[in-house]
């Protein structure tokens, strides 16, 4: 038991169960608000949507807040920071406000918080605007995470904390290749949703020049 109290700690347990009640709502929210005729597809695209939108603004804007202005996180008091504290044991550089993770958080936070949110309004309003904007923020998300982890990577990797696995496979590996993954996909099913749009759009176009 020692063990296991050693790497899995009460704060592991309520900042897990945080992101799992994200989660929650997210998978909820679908069947409450999306159109009954909506693909399975669209109401993934919600539950991810939703996840995301709330995950930026929880989350990562309590890391922002605490990392601007000569504050940090691992100086600073309360359960908002300990919480970000918790997934900084895996990666250091969250607990002392690196520059190039502050970077990437105010444009995620001010940035893809709000577009998550605006595809999730248009996802609601049935509206195939929806595609551009999930490339747009599909592509932010996979830069944001490679700048997050390739200087690390170029560097040997001196913050990440691999030893423990709740932080290697929990904090570091599923929490960020998830990111990386659902993305990708998004990014191809709207690619497919535009690139067939604009060549049925040029056929009928063509035919009608023919006539």
């Amino acid at each position: 038991m020692s063990g296991t109290t050693e790497w899995f700690t009460a704060t592991s347990a309520y900042s897990l169960a945080f992101v799992g009640s994200i989660g929650v709502v997210a998978w909820v929210s679908v069947n409450a608000f999306l159109p009954k005729k909506a693909t399975s597809m669209d109401k993934f695209t919600w539950i991810w949507m939703t996840f995301d939108s709330l995950i930026h603004f929880s989350f990562e804007a309590i890391f922002l807040y605490y990392s601007v202005f000569g504050r940090q996180v691992a100086t600073s008091d309360g359960i908002l920071p300990e919480m970000v504290r918790e997934y900084a044991r895996a990666d250091l550089r969250w607990a002392l406000a690196d520059p190039t993770v502050v970077s990437l958080e105010v444009l995620t936070v001010l940035g893809a918080g709000p577009i998550a949110a605006y595809i999730v309004y248009l996802l609601a309003a049935d509206d195939p605007a929806r595609h551009y904007w999930i490339i747009v923020i599909s592509t932010a998300e996979l830069y944001g995470g490679w700048m997050t982890f390739c200087p690390e990577w170029l560097t040997g990797s001196p913050n990440l904390v691999t030893s423990n696995p709740l932080y290697l496979w929990v904090y570091l590996t599923i929490m960020n290749v998830i990111w990386v993954v659902v993305p990708l996909w998004l990014m191809v099913d709207s690619y497919k949703h535009i690139a067939g749009s604009l060549r049925t759009a040029q056929a009928a176009s063509r035919v009608a020049k023919t006539k």
